[in-house]
């Protein structure tokens, strides 16, 4: 049926520049290609893992040393990290831009073609439909009932008047008052059928479902609504889904928030040799039987953005974790999801001494993670000018941390007081005896490694952390705004699919009717109520031939 209603926007005959844009982003045509290239884009991004899915691991050659040629490709186009990336979001950016505008260009035409619709349609609109009828009501002199009279021989009869069933002239004014009595008659079926029912004179339009029309652009709302969910999902803050290592026994913060965790203690059980089953006994596998975190949750109340200085925490929420069982605390979510048994070290007590006369001039608590940025011990103060959890050199040989995991920690320290320069002299510290040998700690602070020294007493100043547990942080606030997207976009198809906007018009122009319907779908069904109306006025009629015009023989 052609679409009746004021033009749309997208249609003007001399667009301006805006007009031009705005006919590019309500071109279903585009809108198409559009999600197309965004599937295709989806699709590639699922070929190997997303870089987010893994533990410690550097992309820049897990790509390569993986899979290839073929992955390093991957990794270099930029698919290793699809959907975050800017592209990704401007193709999401540019479907929601295209469900506004085609929205906004077509919802207004159809809500002023529906809310004034014109009841006496021109006979040429009418026999133009898929589903249409003509036939005279009254069998007068030297012509026929309808096409049930041609084709049965059976005349049509009309309640009240008798001359008309046995092919008499009417009198004067009978068509009118006839014609009057079959459009009550057949108004009253169709409220039945639940048909929302308008007269005119002789015209009439029954319509039912109308609010099906507007399920597409309920769905586009909740569609709208479920992309700026995704959208949201890159304000920061908003969105994580991290793999973080959490050694026993430390406090590690978790990124981009103002969150602490420590892992306060860690436990596993494993299978025992007699509960294991043959397969893993022969390959010597150790098989954990569960596994939990002992989890505190901080947050960080000041000094929490200072490098310089070490932030106060604020105890807030403790769980247990467990596989499925998370830590749950206004939104922020802790999965128990791996654990490794690789010693760490947590902190050191060192001690520090003056190498010539063996006076000791106290300790202190020296965390591996977090540390202060400064330390007093007796008459001397220790600044700390940098920190490596995992020292290495880089290509130019400046000193860099391999990793966030203290796997070789070396500290710089600015030490001031008697004895030494004004301002303080620099001196490197490792905690770890074998990289004190290895990076040759007393050869790099020279003069001052003569006259002081750091060093651990005893191995009860050493904390250690027997099990890193690997917690699969998420936060999702945008989740809520898909949720709802997703319900308003069901509820738009399921308009859409279980009702149909049927419309049912016709006009009775001396003695002659003349009728034509239409829906979206489900022909056979609006085929079948004509018909059934027909009937029940009296004009006995194949649904199938109301298709095909219906027409008089």
């Amino acid at each position: 049926m052609r679409y009746d209603g004021t033009a749309r926007r997208s249609q003007k005959a001399n667009p301006s520049l805006l007009d031009k844009v705005w006919n590019f982003f309500s071109s279903v045509k585009i809108a198409v290609y559009i999600i197309a290239i965004t599937l295709l884009a989806s699709a590639l991004g699922t070929v190997y893992p997303q870089e987010n899915t893994f533990l410690d691991m550097d992309p820049s050659t897990f790509y390569k040393t993986t899979y290839g040629t073929l992955g390093e490709l991957y990794y270099v186009l930029g698919l290793s990290h699809t959907f975050s990336s800017w592209w990704f979001i401007t193709l999401l950016f540019m479907i929601g831009t295209s469900l506004v505008i085609c929205s906004l260009d077509r919802v207004l035409p159809l809500y002023r073609a529906l809310s004034k619709q014109q009841l006496r349609k021109h006979p040429q609109f009418l026999i133009r439909q898929r589903v249409t009828y003509t036939g005279d009501l009254l069998a007068g002199a030297g012509t026929g009932a309808g096409q049930v009279e041609a084709a049965t021989g059976t005349s049509v009869s009309l309640s009240k008047t008798e001359a008309f069933a046995a092919g008499e002239s009417p009198a004067p004014g009978a068509a009118a008052s006839t014609a009057a009595e079959w459009l009550t008659g057949a108004a009253a079926f169709l409220r039945k059928k639940h048909y929302r029912v308008h007269t005119e004179d002789t015209a009439l339009l029954a319509e039912k479902y109308r609010f099906s029309r507007w399920g597409p652009y309920i769905n586009h709302i909740g569609l709208i609504i479920f992309l700026l969910g995704v959208l949201m999902r890159s304000i920061p803050g908003w969105h994580m889904d991290q793999y973080i290592g959490f050694p026993e026994g430390a406090i590690k913060q978790i990124p981009d928030t103002s969150y602490y965790l420590q892992n306060e203690k860690f436990t596993v059980e494993l299978y025992s040799n007699q509960e294991l089953s043959d397969e893993f006994r022969q390959k010597g596998q150790v098989v954990p039987k569960t596994y939990e975190t002992r989890a505190v949750l901080y947050h960080c109340t000041a000094d929490c953005d200072d490098p310089t200085k070490q932030p106060v925490l604020e105890k807030v929420h403790e769980a247990d974790i467990f596989v499925n069982k998370p830590l749950d605390y206004k939104g922020l979510k802790a999965y128990q999801f791996d654990f490794k048994q690789a010693p760490l070290l947590i902190s050191v007590q060192p001690t520090l001494k003056n190498k010539t006369t063996g006076e000791s001039y106290g300790s202190f608590e020296l965390p591996m993670t977090n540390p202060q940025d400064q330390y007093t011990v007796g008459p001397y103060m220790l600044k700390l000018k940098g920190y490596f959890p995992e020292f290495g050199l880089d290509d130019k040989g400046q000193p860099s941390s391999l990793s966030n995991e203290p796997k070789a920690p070396a500290f710089i320290f600015n030490i001031s007081g008697p004895g030494l320069a004004e301002g303080g002299e620099p001196y490197l510290y490792f905690p770890r005896q074998i990289d004190k040998e290895t990076f040759r700690q007393d050869e790099i602070n020279g003069a001052i490694g003569q006259k002081l020294e750091l060093s651990v007493g005893s191995m009860e100043g050493v904390k250690f952390s027997t099990y890193t547990s690997y917690l699969n942080i998420r936060v999702d606030k945008a989740m809520p705004y898909i949720w709802v997207g997703a319900a308003i976009s069901m509820i738009g198809l399921i308009m859409g699919f279980y009702w149909q906007h049927r419309r049912i018009w016709l006009r009775i122009d001396a003695g002659r009717l003349t009728l034509g319907a239409h829906t979206n779908k489900n022909w056979f069904g609006l085929r079948n109520e004509t018909a059934a109306m027909l009937a029940k006025t009296g004009i006995e009629v194949a649904p199938k031939s109301l298709e095909q015009g219906g027409k008089m023989a």
